[in-house]
């Protein structure tokens, strides 16, 4: 690839959860299981799965992303928060504060949340060596182009950049924002600062 180009996944609707959330949903001491690694290092999608609830309807089988986080997060595209009638505020993952609230439902129990669901803001994971090699800044808004062969071309603005050695370079978007471009998987889009 070249150094404004970055992989361009899509991230459907998930959830992630603390030590003792898991705990109550699936019982004490339960641990998720590896259905699919996934590009973040160290992250993967969990065979496990939650009912996610909202004021008028529900996600009957949620995927669950592991491991285990400080804060409970419930990830959904504005179409579906609309769908189950939560409030899905777009933001960076684990800025929760204020968010709209849900109840989740697993085999051994359920919670009921006042905040943790948000819709996420579009973002690149970086290392600080891909970084370094593209110019980018932890935090730096950006552009990136979507290329399309449906003549459904797109340049998403506000893409946030994020830096960290625990991180593999792709670019995040969700559903809608995949749709809206007609992507297929594996699209690769252009950087444009």
């Amino acid at each position: 690839m070249e150094n404004n180009e970055v992989l361009v996944e899509i991230s459907a609707s998930h959830v992630h959860l603390t030590r003792e959330h898991l705990d109550i949903l699936f019982g004490k001491g339960y641990e998720l299981t590896v259905k699919k690694e996934l590009s973040q290092p160290g992250q993967y999608a969990a065979n496990e799965r939650v009912r996610v609830i909202g004021s008028k309807g529900e996600f009957p089988a949620v995927s669950i992303l592991g491991p285990v986080r400080p804060a409970t997060q419930i990830e959904l595209s504005l179409t579906d928060a609309r769908s189950i009638g939560v409030s899905a505020p777009v933001r960076e993952s684990g800025d929760v504060a204020g968010s709209g609230g849900c109840k989740i439902v697993g085999p051994k129990g359920e919670i009921e949340l006042s905040e943790g669901v948000i819709a996420a803001k579009r973002h690149i994971h970086a290392t600080p060596a891909d970084a370094e090699r593209m110019g980018l800044t932890n935090g730096q808004i950006i552009s990136v182009e979507i290329p399309t062969s449906n003549s459904r071309n797109l340049i998403f603005g506000d893409v946030v950049v994020r830096v960290s050695n625990k991180y593999a370079l792709a670019m995040h978007i969700d559903t809608d924002e995949a749709n809206a471009a007609g992507m297929a998987p594996n699209t690769i889009g252009k950087i444009i600062k």
